[in-house]
């Protein structure tokens, strides 16, 4: 991990982690700032260090801090997603007060086609 992917408090906060949370805590920060940067439409032409998420696993998804507007935080909110077990997710939308659903679709390994 370098200081082009996390930023410097999401390494401090990484390192003194034990092994068992380290593991599920990259991935959340790795998700949430994907997240991020998609729903802005921004891809990597968005330092990945300019702004800081959670990752802990005991703390909700968020954008805490923003060097390039600290204002941003104010304007996202996010949402862990666990698709599968031992899987990591988010997702990221401009705005508060928004409602996430899930649907379970059919296995479709099952299905013939014709």
């Amino acid at each position: 991990m370098n200081g082009h992917s996390f930023s410097p408090f999401e390494q401090a906060s990484l390192y003194p982690l034990p092994p068992g949370q380290k593991h599920q805590a990259f991935y959340n920060c790795w998700t949430r700032k994907e997240a991020y940067i998609k729903a802005r439409g921004m891809g990597l032409s968005l330092p990945l260090n300019l702004f800081d998420v959670s990752l802990l696993p005991d703390k909700l998804a968020a954008l805490l801090y923003s060097r390039e507007d600290p204002q941003e935080v104010a304007r996202w909110s996010m949402q862990t997603l666990v698709p599968r077990p031992g899987y990591a997710g988010a997702l990221a939308v401009k705005g508060r007060g928004w409602l996430v659903q899930c649907w379970q679709w059919p296995n479709l390994s099952n299905v013939s086609y014709g």
